[in-house]
């Protein structure tokens, strides 16, 4: 496996992405479009980045200073374990309020009330774990 977030595990989540219809299918009911950065706490700059348009990964790789609508972040320790044993929506809500699970662009706490987009980010943890 690539190291995570690298160019190579980025074109895989991608295709992963794609793959899944309670991901991309989803999310392309909604027309949801953005430029999601992934990495690791205490790094200036995300490693990876995903271009999503209206549902659909289109673009994935590093991070090259991309204006980003999303850029979450946790430690490297925490990805790997939510990409062995996807976490749950409470597991999820706890990783956030201990500041586990930090979101340095987006609304964290607006897009886990709307159940359009909190079921399929729920999904993309499962989505990893195929990476």
């Amino acid at each position: 496996m690539a190291d995570m977030f690298s160019k190579d595990w980025m074109k895989s989540f991608k295709k992963a992405w794609n793959d899944e219809p309670e991901l991309a299918a989803a999310l392309e009911k909604i027309n949801f479009s953005s430029t999601i950065g992934y990495g690791f706490l205490g790094e200036d700059e995300p490693r990876g980045v995903l271009v999503v348009e209206n549902g659909q990964a289109v673009k994935a790789g590093k991070y090259k200073g991309q204006k980003l609508s999303w850029d979450i972040r946790a430690a490297e320790k925490t990805w790997k374990g939510w990409a062995a044993k996807p976490p749950g929506m409470m597991g999820l809500g706890m990783a956030y309020t201990s500041r586990k699970l930090q979101f340095l662009v987006g609304d964290y706490g607006a897009m886990i009330k709307d159940p359009r987009m909190a079921g399929p980010f729920m999904k993309s943890f499962v989505v990893m774990g195929r990476v």
